[in-house]
């Protein structure tokens, strides 16, 4: 089994989900364990050190060796910016894809990494959803960068520790992190535009200002069969049917084109589990996997595929409804 990210341990809170659908812009929520660590408040002191050095792998995206802390590593948290980003710089609840390294202060025991993996991390960088140690440390640096961590106890998994990945209630953690990109509610892709040239499937719009994109149903009956088009079409690698999106997308029904969720303009984004979405809608699972991240896709699936006869309660959607989706892939892990 595929090896999951420890910083994972704990699922964001106020993900959006597509298992109950309401309004225009109705979006349900989903909690799973708790936080890893309680909220700092006021925010923490940061300071300069000390922090131990990157001996090796020392280029933006290398894996990194990292020497053993010396002396008593700083009650506060440390940060360094080893390497200056000039891309966007990251506020709270923005989403951040990056790559990491963690290891024990005292120890230089490695207990988790992404670069083996070959999946960076997507994560929000809000209050539940990863240590206050990552929450606070990355705050306005730039994508782009690599920065040093040092975490004491309180600002990563408290006095409880990790048991799973041999962390104490006492131990401070080291993290090298290289920050590739960061997302926000008003974020699309930019892919390459892709003709719409089939008259029978909905026209999608092709803006990439982070708005809703205009969907034009036809007025005709809709497709039997799974329908999955590029509209923008990225050149990131294609999703597997085991990874986790994270996009902006809005659903409408294809009788009367009303919408009846989405994320463009609500001030929020959605990520989801592709395995996790074959439960709740197979088609939109099915019509994503394979496509490329910093796509825009189309896709239309017949009853079967969707809620069939077992519609959200509520929903403009009902018993039979084709649906029609237009699906931003902003990052993928």
């Amino acid at each position: 089994m595929r090896r999951r990210s420890l910083l994972l341990a704990a699922v964001p809170a106020g993900l959006v989900t597509l298992a109950g659908c309401g309004d225009d812009t109705s979006e349900s929520s989903k909690t799973a364990s708790p936080s890893p660590s309680a909220s700092s408040s006021p925010p923490p002191k940061i300071v300069d050190g000390p922090l131990p050095a990157i001996t090796a792998g020392t280029k933006l995206g290398e894996k990194p060796t990292v020497a053993k802390g010396t002396g008593e590593p700083s009650k506060d948290l440390a940060v360094k910016t080893v390497i200056a980003g000039s891309g966007r710089a990251i506020a709270e609840n923005d989403f951040i894809q990056a790559d990491y390294l963690g290891q024990i202060w005292d120890t230089a025991k490695v207990f988790d990494n992404s670069y083996d993996r070959k999946r960076p991390l997507v994560m929000q960088l809000a209050q539940g959803s990863l240590i206050d140690g990552w929450r606070y440390a990355l705050q306005g640096k730039r994508t782009g960068s690599r920065v040093l961590i040092a975490v004491p106890p309180a600002l990563g998994y408290g006095r409880e520790g990790n048991a799973q990945a041999g962390i104490t209630g006492t131990d401070t953690l080291v993290f090298v992190i290289d920050l590739i990109e960061s997302f926000n509610s008003k974020s699309s892709v930019k892919g390459t535009v892709v003709a719409q040239t089939d008259a029978s499937l909905p026209k999608v719009g092709t803006n990439t200002d982070g708005k809703v994109p205009k969907v034009t149903v036809p007025k005709t009956d809709p497709p039997k069969k799974l329908v999955s088009e590029y509209v923008l079409e990225g050149d990131g690698p294609e999703l597997k049917a085991d990874q986790t999106v994270l996009c902006q997308f809005q659903g409408l029904v294809w009788d009367g084109g009303k919408t009846f969720q989405r994320t463009y303009g609500s001030g929020r984004l959605s990520q989801f589990s592709l395995e996790q979405m074959q439960q709740a809608v197979k088609g939109l699972a099915q019509g994503l996997t394979g496509k490329k991240v910093g796509s825009r896709v189309l896709v239309v699936i017949p009853p079967e595929l969707g809620y069939g006869d077992n519609p959200p309660s509520g929903s403009v959607v009902k018993k039979g409804s084709t649906l029609v989706f237009t699906v931003d892939i902003l990052a993928a892990m």
